[in-house]
């Protein structure tokens, strides 16, 4: 963005407003969805990606560079926090039977993950490879919004031609009242506030923060710290296809605690090791079971709403993640400057999911999904 004439204060306004508008618009989008049609929701969303993709290629001028970024689909922070994947979720419950919904929600988070870090790589190596030849820096950059641009069209072709099996508005919209969301309210409201208490923990320990502690407490250099993170996300794409056979043998709810609360304790105990290679070990290990809850939770909240609910349940439950998630940060930011508080952000993000754990199970395990039940 500097490339393009903005100061560093004009960047970074851009950016808050531009994960502000994401978060309103896909918001906006998930809860019409199940009225307005599931495939027009994300021909649309599709749409004004490509839209500010294409504003950010065409223009300097700040004012329609935040206009664009705010309503546009775009995640500055490089996480999936458009509409696109609580609709595709719902679209996929709509059309799964019950008992294979964990399973396809596991492949469907492992491709996920693996596409995201595709996409980060090409980010990366596409300018390098430019640059390498006679293309300005910003011209390379511009490469890439362009690459952004044209994914954004060829989604919407794509989306454009999924089967009316998906759609669920035609069932029965009369139930649909505020927020795309009727008889499963309270449900949805319990679900999205525990949500933001687990998201809210885990803003503690975010990647880059986690990776940043590495370096303050034993020095680690940032070519092993992309290791040991790799590592560790493939660990935790892995472990979503386990969380599928662990939920057809205990049940979701069961499953999302009973693998949450011990990664939770490990996570506590990464800080108390004494040597490097300990606290890398209890990071993999923890890193191992603690996205089974991924799955599992995506398909229980469409599991325990209405089809015509499901989309508008998980854009409300995506976003207080979001909402629990941005507030951490800032925080964590402010221990750090501290030597002596360094360790805190593990000890916090560790209590909290736990306390998250106890009262999902609390609240939860009494309401099985309807496969479980049968």
């Amino acid at each position: 963005m500097t490339g393009l004439g903005l100061s560093e204060a004009q960047t970074g306004l851009l950016f808050s407003l531009t994960l502000v508008g994401d978060t309103l618009v896909s918001l906006i989008l998930t809860i019409t969805a199940d009225r307005v049609g599931r495939r027009r929701t994300l021909v649309a969303g599709a749409l004004l990606m490509a839209a500010a993709g294409i504003a950010f290629i065409s223009t300097r001028n700040f004012l329609f560079l935040l206009i664009a970024g705010t309503i546009g689909v775009i995640s500055p922070s490089g996480n999936e926090v458009g509409p696109f994947l609580p609709i595709e979720q719902a679209a996929l419950a709509h059309v799964i039977p019950g008992r294979s919904r964990t399973a396809a929600f596991a492949w469907y988070t492992l491709i996920g993950s693996f596409a995201t870090a595709a996409g980060s790589l090409c980010g990366g190596m596409l300018p390098g490879a430019l640059q390498a030849g006679t293309v300005a820096p910003s011209q390379s950059y511009r490469a890439v919004v362009i690459l952004y641009a044209c994914i954004g069209i060829l989604l919407a072709a794509i989306f454009s031609r999924l089967s009316p099996a998906t759609e669920a508005f035609a069932e029965s919209s009369s139930h649909a009242k505020a927020f795309g969301i009727g008889p499963s309210r309270a449900v949805i409201l319990k679900l999205s506030g525990l949500f933001a208490l687990d998201a809210f923990g885990g803003g503690f320990v975010v990647q880059s923060l986690a990776a940043y502690w590495f370096y303050l407490r034993f020095g680690v250099r940032p070519a092993a710290l992309g290791a040991i993170f790799f590592g560790a996300n493939v660990f935790a794409g892995i472990s979503a296809l386990l969380a599928a056979r662990l939920a057809a043998r205990f049940g979701l709810v069961r499953t999302m605690v009973f693998t949450h609360l011990p990664s939770n304790v490990l996570l506590i105990l990464v800080p108390l090791m004494p040597t490097q290679a300990l606290a890398i070990t209890v990071l993999l290990l923890r890193f191992s079971i603690s996205q089974m809850d991924v799955p599992t939770r995506q398909s229980y909240v469409m599991a325990v709403v209405r089809p015509e609910e499901r989309s508008a349940a998980a854009g409300v439950t995506g976003v207080a993640r979001t909402i629990g998630a941005s507030v951490a940060p800032w925080l964590v930011g402010l221990m750090f400057a501290r030597t002596s508080l360094i360790n805190l952000p593990f000890f916090l993000a560790g209590t909290l999911k736990i306390v998250y754990d106890l009262l999902l199970y609390r609240e939860f395990v009494s309401l099985p999904p309807p496969e479980e039940t049968s």
